[in-house]
């Protein structure tokens, strides 16, 4: 199992992975799941795996060499030579495929599922920057304004604080922060995600990244994050009034009656029924 996010914004993308990789609760490995692409002033891809391992490294392998013909006689599209994020995205979707192709029978033979899912994002020069989430059958959907993140992996636990904090006005800094608050509370809650963690913030139009960092245990911003945002969660759950069940008079009573509905019915011999 594993996390990753990625966020595309008005000022530029971040994107976040996890490294566990876990085959069994005594045979637990750190893999990295981010790579990163990167001809200066020219293009910066970064591009994110969840799913079966070995898939995943073969497509990252063959993505490095893998070409795309439209047309007789026409040069190959790779992802250093495409003229927009769609095309490049085009080449990673068939790399996906080439690869099914090549394992896909091998591994229905073995009972194992063609698994992977991948997050592909960046900025070519002459076009504004794009995120794309791809599926393992090679096809893949587009980040707007309205979606403006994607997630592959254990994705169910970060996903409340990315969806009351980000839009695509949010800060880069504000944006980094959101997304670690994110791996965080799915670490809290899910052992088979885990540190060392790799984050990438990237500004738009700059075609290059120096904002690159590995987070382990040691990293002193993590371990506040890490402490402040229990304690402040803490600190909102104890402000919240506890619920009165008694007569005791409160503003805000939980027991009353519903308006649109009748309450829950209790059983009390075998012999009544349900409806």
């Amino acid at each position: 199992m594993t996390y990753c996010v990625a966020v595309k914004l008005n000022a530029g993308l971040v994107f976040l992975s996890d490294s566990r990789t876990n085959a069994g609760l005594d045979h637990i490995s750190t893999f990295r799941k981010m790579i990163v692409y990167e001809k200066p002033d020219d293009r910066f891809m970064v591009l994110l795996s969840a799913g079966n391992l070995s898939i995943s490294q073969s497509i990252r392998e063959i993505l490095q060499v893998e070409q795309l013909k439209d047309r007789e006689g026409a040069e190959p599209i790779t992802i250093w030579n495409a003229k927009s994020m769609f095309d490049a995205a085009r080449v990673l979707g068939s790399a996906i495929r080439r690869v099914y192709d090549r394992d896909a029978e091998a591994l229905k033979n073995a009972d194992v599922d063609f698994n992977v899912s991948l997050v592909f994002g960046g900025q070519i020069r002459g076009e504004n920057m794009r995120l794309f989430q791809m599926y393992s059958a090679g096809n893949f959907i587009e980040a707007t304004d309205e979606t403006p993140y994607f997630q592959v992996g254990e994705s169910k636990y970060g996903k409340p604080v990315l969806d009351r904090v980000l839009t695509p006005a949010t800060p880069l800094a504000e944006a980094a922060k959101c997304v670690l608050v994110s791996m965080d509370s799915t670490m809290k809650s899910n052992l088979s995600v885990g540190l060392p963690l790799d984050l990438v913030v990237y500004e738009a139009d700059t075609y290059k990244s120096d904002k690159i960092v590995c987070i382990d245990n040691d990293n002193p911003y993590y371990r506040m994050m890490h402490s402040s945002w229990g304690q402040k969660l803490r600190e909102v759950f104890d402000s919240i009034e506890d619920p009165v069940w008694d007569d005791a008079h409160t503003d805000i009573p939980l027991k009353m009656p519903a308006v649109r509905h009748e309450p829950l019915k209790k059983i009390t011999t075998p012999e009544e029924k349900l409806i």
